[in-house]
């Protein structure tokens, strides 16, 4: 080989190497992207979860509440049946207000537990999401990492590893979409 045909060669075995090295860093560009909108799905589903919980939990107080009210009435009804009153058309009208309450109130009660029990329902759908969310992050984060050894080490190695552990992220992010 002639000097110029070594120094051409040379020249396009950089250029080469330029454009390798021009699509890895486009590639943990994109996979950066990629970390970002999965986190902040992530984020969204914990947020989502922790506000279900909340109401989830004022809905469960609610249901006790009217239990215990329920309860209480009904104790009043057992005591003015029990006691001797002196004006017992009186007494007959107050059972039966407070049996018209009770009647009112259980019947809320089992919308109170179907409430309750469905923002349970809603809250383990939103974690389920949400560690479906964690992974994918984390799967993401690990394939940038890995391919951005590769700018170092120049071992494609690294950079296709990184690639198929990202579109593991990728798909493990899908299926957390897939979750309703």
């Amino acid at each position: 080989m002639e000097p110029t045909e070594i120094q051409e060669f040379a020249k396009e075995m950089k250029e080469a190497g330029e454009a390798s090295l021009t699509r890895i860093s486009l590639a943990i560009s994109i996979l950066a992207v990629l970390v970002a909108m999965v986190t902040v799905l992530s984020h969204r589903s914990h947020t989502e979860a922790v506000l279900l919980q909340s109401r989830a939990n004022d809905s469960w107080e609610e249901y006790q509440s009217r239990k215990l009210r329920t309860e209480n009435l009904q104790i009043a009804v057992d005591l003015l049946t029990l006691q001797p009153v002196s004006d017992a058309a009186a007494a007959k009208k107050k059972i039966d207000d407070y049996n018209a309450k009770i009647a009112k109130w259980n019947g809320q009660l089992t919308d109170d537990l179907n409430k309750a029990k469905g923002l349970e329902s809603e809250v383990e759908t939103a974690e389920a999401r949400a560690a479906k969310f964690d992974l994918g992050e984390a799967l993401l984060q690990i394939a940038v990492v890995l391919s951005s050894i590769t700018l170092f080490t120049r071992k494609n190695a690294y950079y296709y590893f990184g690639l198929a552990i990202g579109a593991t992220g990728i798909a493990v992010t899908v299926l957390g979409l897939l979750i309703h």
